[in-house]
């Protein structure tokens, strides 16, 4: 298995690449301001084959450059479709000011080719299983990542759901600090203490690490009902 990534852009947004190894296929997660560059570098480096891009949310720091690279290598974008309006006004999900414009006017595209996301769904890409978890609460489209089977199994790309020591924030159009509360116990907490927590923002941690330490997962409680995936 291998995973790389970079922070992109002003944001420092978690920019990830997967892929079964080195010379084959890959997906990006999370294309963000000026990414293309880091995106080549590693292809490069690791001999790999872009297929798809997968958007954690729409928030303009994480999908920033998803209409380039998905037009550039002629692959579709995967997104939940509560946030897909966002891949073309990235602008509804900041609190802009009455006649602010975004970034002085700059404008985003959709790519050619959208495909939504679903809770729950597998996607089986690039010889990996991944399952999509919706997790709103930082966006009403917010979704997570995790790896199903595999000797990586353990590995969860969170987005801006959960950081190490913190969550995503929820003070913008369309943050929910409820649901998001509600999101944490449902898609983080039954998850094995050793698995690996790949955030939108800052470095990795563990769900062991969080459940110990996290100030916003004291108290809560895994959500009730089956467990599925890791």
């Amino acid at each position: 298995m291998l995973i790389a990534g970079f922070p992109a852009g002003s944001f420092a947004a978690n920019c990830y690449l997967l892929a079964p190894g080195p010379g084959t296929e890959c997906l990006i997660i999370d294309p963000g301001q000026d990414a293309e560059q880091g995106i080549n570098e590693l292809i490069e480096r690791y001999r790999l084959r872009p297929v798809a891009v997968l958007a954690t949310h729409g928030h303009i720091d994480h999908i920033w450059s998803v209409a380039p690279v998905c037009g550039a290598k002629g692959i579709p974008a995967y997104i939940h479709p509560a946030d897909r309006a966002l891949l073309s006004d990235p602008g509804r999900g900041l609190a802009l000011g009455p006649g602010q414009q975004l970034f002085g006017g700059l404008t985003f595209t959709e790519p050619d080719d959208v495909l939504e996301l679903s809770d729950r769904m597998t996607l089986r890409l690039c010889g990996l299983e991944i399952v999509v978890d919706h997790a709103p609460g930082h966006t009403p489209g917010s979704v997570a990542f995790r790896l199903a089977g595999g000797a990586e199994a353990g590995t969860l790309f969170s987005g801006d759901l959960l950081f190490a020591g913190s969550i995503g924030r929820t003070d913008l159009p369309g943050g929910d600090y409820d649901a998001i509360l509600a999101s944490l116990a449902r898609v983080c907490l039954p998850l094995p203490d050793e698995t690996v927590v790949l955030s939108g923002h800052g470095p990795q941690t563990t769900i062991g690490a969080e459940r110990a330490h996290n100030p916003f997962l004291a108290g809560l409680a895994p959500a009730r009902g089956p467990v599925t995936g890791l």
